[in-house]
């Protein structure tokens, strides 16, 4: 006999919030519930007023409850409706209040796309491999192409809305179509020749490869490995602009530039008239400055050598001469009339003193000179005897007189002396 004993401490009992949290713990800690695709078909579709969408994913042994968010809903490109077969992308989660998983979906396609996504991943990872994809091997776009080349299709909008940007943007550019299918068995053999066409006859600055939104079998052409390897082997850089934000093909990936849609395809291509025209103001303004600032410079530059010239030029060294020319005359005539009233005076002294010496003048005075017949001045007494007739010269003529008697004068007796 087997006894069942009772515990002596029970373990306390989880509440239903409690065990509900730890079950969703465990759905959120599974990293394959986190990351699923589920297949199933549609029912109970609603669509309440907040934006979100609820619906029932089932098969025919089991169903799943859905939920989209508003932010996802807002960006499907599948028109959902019950019956629709579809396969749903998103994470498990547990829905507490009602203690029921679901599934939170942010991502959806058509059933059967699915095996269209895994040719995608299998093709990519091998041309990825062969290093088409590598960041190295893509080439800068032009900044200001001259030719743009269009791989698109005639009819549909997106060549109308490239076309239009080109224009308002950069009209200075030349635009050639290379019209194409952008979906069908055709399309992807098109696009390749139209990559080749252009670059062997046009020599475009850039190509644009480029279509319009769709689903995944839509976009299929530009998942073409031979369309991947044209654009991987153009000569001129590539953009493409292929279907919405959310789509990738193997073509983006293969391109020198992928924009998220045609239309930013084309603005990516061409620069932006405004802000050209902005800039070419800026520079003529900038240029306007500089000549100004080079004219001032070199109107100084040329006084400057025009002064240094009239300071070196013979004239301004002739004028300068002749300034100087007339100084010295001036000085000179200054110094000669001075020098001359000085000869002057000089000769008035000279003159002063010859008359005061003049015998002439003795003679005006009543003196009178004597001098013998033959001439000779006679100064002493002793020199003329008596009886000897002498010429006596007055101021007015001479008279002729004889000499009576001689009488020289006695020496005169020192001061102090004996008188005899």
């Amino acid at each position: 006999m087997v006894l069942e004993q009772i515990p002596l401490f029970p373990a306390p009992a989880l509440s239903v919030s409690a065990l509900t949290r730890y079950l969703r713990t465990l759905l959120e800690s599974d990293a394959l519930l986190q990351d699923v695709w589920v297949q199933g078909e549609i029912s109970n579709l609603s669509r309440p007023t907040s934006g979100h969408i609820y619906f029932t994913l089932k098969d025919e042994f089991a169903a799943l409850r859905c939920v989209i968010w508003r932010t996802h809903a807002q960006r499907l490109r599948v028109a959902l409706q019950n019956g629709l077969a579809i396969e749903a992308h998103g994470y498990i989660s547990l829905y507490e209040r009602d203690g029921q998983y679901q599934l939170y979906v942010d991502a959806l396609r058509l059933a059967g796309e699915g095996v269209l996504f895994q040719e995608f991943l299998r093709l990519k990872a091998r041309l990825e491999a062969e290093g088409l994809f590598e960041a190295a091997r893509k080439r800068p776009i032009p900044a200001f192409p001259q030719r743009i080349g269009l791989v698109t299709s005639p009819t549909g909008a997106a060549l109308q809305d490239m076309l239009n940007i080109i224009r308002r943007r950069y009209p200075l550019v030349e635009v050639v179509l290379a019209p194409v299918s952008v979906q069908g068995e055709e399309a992807a053999g098109e696009v390749v020749r139209a990559i080749a066409d252009l670059n062997r006859r046009e020599q475009p600055s850039v190509i644009i490869v480029a279509r319009g939104g769709g689903t995944l079998e839509d976009l299929w052409a530009f998942n073409d490995e031979r369309v991947v390897r044209a654009i991987a082997a153009s000569q001129a850089p590539v953009i493409t602009g292929i279907g919405h934000e959310t789509d990738f093909t193997l073509a983006d990936f293969a391109a020198d530039l992928r924009a998220p849609t045609p239309s930013a395809a084309a603005m990516l291509a061409t620069p932006d008239g405004d802000e050209l025209r902005q800039q070419v103001r800026h520079l003529a303004h900038r240029l306007a400055g500089a000549l100004a600032a080079q004219v001032q410079e070199n109107a100084r530059h040329l006084l400057h050598l025009r002064q240094r010239l009239e300071r070196a030029s013979p004239l301004r060294r002739v004028g300068e001469d002749r300034q100087r020319l007339d100084y010295l005359s001036t000085w000179a005539a200054h110094h000669m009339a001075g020098a001359l009233r000085l000869r002057r005076l000089h000769l008035q002294g000279l003159q002063a003193r010859l008359e005061s010496l003049n015998p002439r003048a003795v003679l005006a005075r009543g003196y009178a000179i004597l001098q013998r017949p033959d001439g000779r001045t006679v100064q002493r007494v002793s020199q003329a005897t008596a009886g000897e007739v002498l010429h006596a010269h007055l101021a007015d003529g001479y008279l002729s007189t004889r000499v009576e008697s001689v009488h020289p004068r006695p020496p005169t007796a020192p001061e102090g002396g004996n008188h005899a």
